[in-house]
């Protein structure tokens, strides 16, 4: 009788832990994205990124501030206020699946723009 409670708690353990790493692979992700590159251009660094429904980006300024992102037709993404101090930053989470381009307002006219890809 004991063995067989043994093992039953042994099977319960076993679940919990395929559960548990089922669960935190599940979980949203973080991608970062430069205001500004290593280098000093006025670009944002992965210009391109790719990220499934839920998941956020990170954008944070790096060089040559001011920077932000606006979102072309989706207010509700974008982030107006300018990001002066290096390391200043915030995150948006893309709950919809799409392409959603975006600027940064001072320098798009220097070629500053990106694109977020949502699965």
């Amino acid at each position: 009788m004991i063995s067989m409670l043994r093992s039953i708690a042994t099977a319960c353990c076993a679940l919990l832990i395929v559960l548990g790493i089922g669960v935190s692979s599940a979980q949203a992700s973080t991608v970062e994205v430069k205001l500004g590159t290593d280098s000093g251009m006025l670009a944002f660094e992965p210009s391109t990124i790719t990220i499934s429904a839920g998941d956020s980006v990170k954008f944070v300024n790096n060089k040559l501030a001011p920077h932000n992102a606006v979102f072309d037709g989706h207010e509700e993404l974008s982030h107006a206020d300018l990001a002066f101090a290096p390391g200043e930053s915030w995150e948006q989470t893309f709950a919809t699946a799409g392409t959603y381009d975006f600027y940064c307002e001072p320098h798009r006219g220097a070629g500053m723009v990106g694109k977020v890809v949502v699965k």
